[in-house]
């Protein structure tokens, strides 16, 4: 046995998908005792059929593999060690050019998860496979309750992009006609008045970048409030393009990596029933936006009790 190799095929200190198989089938025996860990699975998107600006978020999932091993298992900030039972199941196979199909796989994919007390982490791939993530929690009875925190330098709430109903620029628009209880937008910064005037016509709350800067402990009291089940839905353009350039929308003056970082220690203490990191759109080793998009998901997961 190898024991100093790693693949970066893989997401960083995810165990073995044969221990998740064996884990599930064990689960979903008659009297099986559901006194276990939280289980958390990730699933790599490679999808950007709807990137109408850069391209290359299919790129992501590669990306951000490859990236998260520039991290150690022991997360000093915290002092605390990655021991959560973690399992990256590899990609979803999608359809380059189809978004409706591909929404299809994706959602029934998540609802297998859903079904067997696992919470879903995705990889995008550009925004509008969120979609897909809120059908299935839709199918699965608990969208009602649930409150949508999306982090964003876009509203993404206009009703059609060019003609196109289902798209990341319209994603938010539609998982709002699907009716959660709570829709939060963080880190806003670019709208047309169409989409503002959508949001305050709902009740759709958002709070911009400059906002974040000027008071984060305003924010950091307003997710420390939020009860219930929680969506989490992170478009790496909301960071500031000087911490993450490589996204389909890159857009200036937007929030930084110290400020996530306290947002996760906040979020992750919360009932996250699914969690997607999206708009990576970098073939390239050590890119920055793979590095910062690795530490969301490691932070969230280093974080789990």
């Amino acid at each position: 046995m190898l024991f100093y190799t790693h693949n970066p095929s893989k997401f960083a200190f995810s165990q073995d998908r044969t221990d998740f198989e064996k884990l599930t089938i064990s689960k979903s025996k008659p009297g099986a005792k559901n006194n276990q860990k939280p289980v958390f699975a990730l699933l790599g998107v490679p999808f950007d059929g709807t990137t109408t600006y850069l391209p290359g978020a299919r790129f992501g999932p590669a990306g951000v593999r490859e990236a998260s091993y520039n991290f150690e298992r022991y997360n000093l900030t915290w002092n605390r060690v990655i021991d959560s039972l973690f399992f990256d199941l590899g990609n979803v196979e999608v359809i380059h050019g189809n978004f409706k199909k591909t929404c299809i796989q994706l959602q029934d994919t998540i609802s297998e998860l859903l079904s067997g007390d696992v919470t879903p982490l995705l990889i995008g791939g550009e925004h509008s496979i969120s979609y897909a993530m809120a059908r299935a929690l839709k199918l699965h009875n608990i969208f009602n309750e649930v409150t949508v925190v999306h982090f964003d330098a876009h509203m993404d709430m206009i009703d059609s992009y060019m003609g196109e109903k289902y798209s990341h620029a319209t994603v938010m628009r539609r998982i709002s006609e699907l009716n959660p209880r709570r829709i939060i937008q963080l880190g806003v910064r670019s709208a047309s008045y169409e989409e503002k005037e959508f949001a305050d016509d709902k009740g759709i709350e958002y709070y911009t970048a400059a906002t974040i800067n000027d008071d984060i402990n305003q924010i950091k009291e307003l997710l420390s409030s939020i009860n219930g089940p929680i969506y989490l839905t992170i478009d790496m353009d909301v960071f500031d393009p000087s911490e993450a350039p490589s996204v389909g929308n890159p857009t200036p003056c937007g929030i930084k990596s110290h400020q996530m970082e306290k947002f996760m220690l906040i979020l992750s203490k919360k009932n996250v029933v699914a969690l997607d990191v999206v708009e990576t759109a970098s073939d390239k080793i050590g890119d920055l936006t793979s590095v910062n998009a690795a530490k969301i998901i490691l932070d969230f997961i280093c974080l789990q009790e």
